[in-house]
């Protein structure tokens, strides 16, 4: 059997930082989201307000201007960064990286996004990169020509098991000793921190490997993993990524379990958004 660490709430209290009651805003994070298209306009706004509940202190949401209207009304505390067209194009990479603060912490890339070419893709993951932002790829953005430009980054990848496919050329299936080798493989091999999400969550970075059973089949619905991927690329501003991605993970898997004592198998992932805080409640940290 492949050697892994079970994620539990000791775990996760060892890896909780403090927040200086003394920090200002800004120091606790500045988390970029880019996503969207003309279908998918509520994934990045389900990514985005999971970035906030993860503790940054500020998050910037870039979406096709042609979903700015409906995303405003959604939320206040979001701020919006349109881009012209309802696919990422190149001119749409160079106009979000000049409008975007130059102070970035982390950013979370895909969540309903389309692009018109892989190289647009490839132009706003290098931008960031050379701006030292941390990042987290996941969905529509999970293409094999990223591979190259993320290689020995420490970049999290989030896929589920068909954009495992798409990205790595092989369907991680069978029991959890082969999905295991699979993803520690393709983790050391590319440099990546690899997420795969399932019934088992294996996240690893190719060294260290640690799994976590889905809570609830209720966690099925649409947006969970928009959920997911916010929150690591909040708590991306502040924690090495294997520690991001099993932050993330525990705290969305522990909503959606509360939410499924209530509600059965009838949650849809909005109501994680507002359960977040009180399992997260627990483990804060507040330091001089």
């Amino acid at each position: 059997m492949q050697n892994y660490s079970a994620v539990d709430s000791n775990l996760v209290k060892s890896i909780i930082l403090p927040r200086s009651k003394l920090s200002r805003k800004g120091e606790n994070g500045i988390t970029l989201i880019v996503g969207g298209n003309r279908i998918y306009h509520g994934a990045p706004l389900l990514s985005s307000i999971a970035a906030l509940r993860s503790g940054t202190d500020l998050v910037y949401t870039a979406i096709p201007k042609i979903n700015l209207s409906s995303s405003r009304n959604f939320s206040a505390d979001l701020i919006f960064v349109p881009f012209p067209d309802d696919k990422l194009t190149s001119g749409a990479v160079r106009r979000l990286l000049n409008m975007i603060p130059k102070k970035i912490d982390a950013a979370g890339i895909g969540m309903g996004l389309s692009f018109s070419k892989s190289q647009s893709l490839l132009a706003l993951i290098n931008g960031l990169l050379q701006q030292e932002v941390r990042l987290i790829v996941d969905a529509g953005a999970l293409v094999p020509e990223i591979l190259n430009n993320i290689t020995n980054t420490k970049t999290v990848v989030t896929p589920h098991a068909g954009e495992f496919k798409r990205l790595f050329g092989i369907l991680p299936t069978g029991e959890l000793d082969e999905q295991l080798k699979l993803v520690t493989k393709f983790a050391r091999e590319y440099g990546l921190v690899i997420a795969l999400k399932g019934f088992w969550n294996i996240v690893s970075d190719g060294d260290q490997t640690f799994v976590t059973q889905r809570t609830t089949p209720a966690m099925t619905v649409g947006g969970t993993g928009d959920i997911l991927s916010g929150l690591v690329a909040g708590y991306l501003t502040k924690y090495e990524s294997i520690h991001a991605c099993i932050l993330g993970l525990y705290f969305n898997g522990m909503a959606g379990l509360n939410i499924f004592n209530r509600m059965g198998l009838h949650m849809v992932a909005s109501d994680l958004l507002d359960e977040l805080p009180y399992v997260m409640k627990a483990f804060d940290k507040i330091s001089d």
